[in-house]
């Protein structure tokens, strides 16, 4: 899957196809303005089952030379079959459109940008039948615009010179000067360049600087970065709605638990209350037995009996009141 750097830095050069000829002067190359630029399909495979794709193919129409194509690779690291890719991607071009085709490859680091740039000849060294000389646009030559009145002069570029710098230090004063020059810019010029600076700052520490720079603005609102902020917004109000949500059926639980056990409650309460009465209601049975029969009730007696609280044992001693010869026989084999 191809990442959103690698998106953009081919894709700026379909949003501005004179972009081109603007930035062939930091190539040491003299690139005639177009007066014309059309997008060309990428897909340059042919019965041959293996699929070959360029990043971006452009045709140009210029007054002072004719047509030409330009074929344009984002290059993200080194890779040693991109040489004889590129070699195959213009030659096929040239021949099936019988066009001048040049090749630039776009860069975001000096390492791959030095190794890209380098010639590479098909053929033995005597005999170089095919040698590839890409331009190549990375952090080495592309321009550092860091006057808002610059960037504002050419977008694009700026633009550019914020993907080809995403990894430089230089990067968040180029990424303050475009924020700058597009504040006032229409949404239709302003969120696509927006987009693109994004994407090519993939996962560099200047992404967040470009996305606090860009939240003032409302015209990113739609662009793949106020997406990405949004799914992470979402994510932390999800996690917030998440702990709202459990406090609140937790408390509700409680509620649900606490109305159950006090109901709970009241019934054992209830039942105890109704023992302890019942317990009370026989002892006062044994007294009044005891006394109805004209016998001595000692301190220790009345004592023992109101203490009481087993009801089957009270039962027993109820039983044998009725019949004992002194208060003190209740107890008996109790």
């Amino acid at each position: 899957m191809v990442s959103p750097p690698h998106e953009a830095m081919h894709r700026i050069f379909q949003h501005d196809p004179g972009l081109f000829s603007r930035v062939s002067r930091f190539l040491g190359v003299d690139i005639p303005t177009p007066v014309k630029a059309t997008a060309l399909p990428t897909d340059l495979t042919e019965t041959n089952p293996v699929e070959r794709r360029v990043d971006t193919l452009l045709r140009f129409e210029t007054a002072e030379q004719g047509p030409f194509l330009l074929a344009i690779e984002a290059q993200g690291r080194k890779h040693p079959d991109k040489p004889a890719s590129w070699a195959y991607y213009t030659a096929y071009l040239w021949s099936k459109y019988r066009l001048p085709t040049a090749l630039l490859v776009v860069c975001q680091d000096h390492a791959t940008a030095k190794w890209a740039q380098q010639s590479v000849s098909c053929g033995p060294p005597q005999m170089p039948t095919l040698t590839l000389r890409p331009m190549v646009a990375g952090p080495h030559n592309m321009p550092v615009i860091t006057d808002p009145e610059e960037a504002r002069a050419d977008l694009a570029l700026a633009s550019l010179a914020a993907i080809t710098h995403a990894a430089e230090p230089v990067v968040d004063a180029i990424l303050k000067a475009l924020s700058t020059a597009l504040r006032d810019e229409p949404k239709d010029i302003a969120s696509p360049l927006i987009e693109f600076t994004a994407q090519g700052l993939g996962k560099n520490p200047a992404k967040h600087l470009w996305r606090n720079l860009v939240a003032v603005d409302l015209s990113f609102y739609k662009s793949y970065l106020a997406e990405e902020v949004r799914e992470e917004v979402r994510k932390e109000v999800r996690e917030e709605v998440q702990r709202e949500v459990r406090q609140e059926v937790r408390e509700e639980v409680q509620r649900e638990v606490r109305q159950e056990v006090r109901e709970e409650v009241q019934r054992e309460v209830r039942q105890e209350v109704r023992e302890e009465a019942r317990v009370k209601d026989r002892a006062e049975d044994i007294l009044f037995v005891l006394e109805q029969r004209g016998l001595d009730i000692s301190d220790d007696v009345r004592s023992r009996i109101t203490g009481c609280t087993d009801p089957e044992l009270l039962r027993l001693w109820l039983a044998r009141a009725l019949a004992a010869p002194k208060a003190e026989k209740v107890f008996e084999d109790a």
